[in-house]
């Protein structure tokens, strides 16, 4: 299984910006997927996820960022609006899947991909 993340990038405070992670390989079927951030000085913190039909977001970032997932793409995505510079990290997406080699699932994680706040 590979999860692929794309754009990031760097943006003003204020600015926009949407991130994509898109899940391959030997999916049987996938159940929690989510968005985690890294910061130095700080442990990864979940940002935002999707159990079921629920999501849930940290809370510096209700009403700014909104998770989606695209089920028959694999795909999921973050959207993320007024960024500020708090926002700053490596953002990792996370995917709990289940296969031929872990029926009853098993974590998963993307590469990371770097959003970077500033004027």
């Amino acid at each position: 299984v590979q999860l692929v993340e794309s754009g990031g990038g760097l943006v003003q405070p204020g600015g926009s910006l949407t991130l994509s992670c898109a899940a391959s390989g030997s999916i049987r079927a996938i159940y929690t997927v989510g968005w985690y951030r890294q910061t130095p000085g700080k442990e990864r913190e979940l940002v935002a996820q999707i159990t079921g039909a629920d999501a849930e977001y940290l809370d510096s970032v209700k009403g700014r960022f909104t998770i989606s997932r695209d089920r028959a793409k694999n795909t999921i995505y973050l959207q993320m609006i007024s960024l500020n510079t708090e926002d700053t990290g490596i953002y990792y997406c996370h995917h709990t899947i289940s296969n031929d080699e872990f029926p009853w699932g098993h974590e998963y994680w993307g590469q990371g991909t770097q959003v970077t706040v500033s004027s």
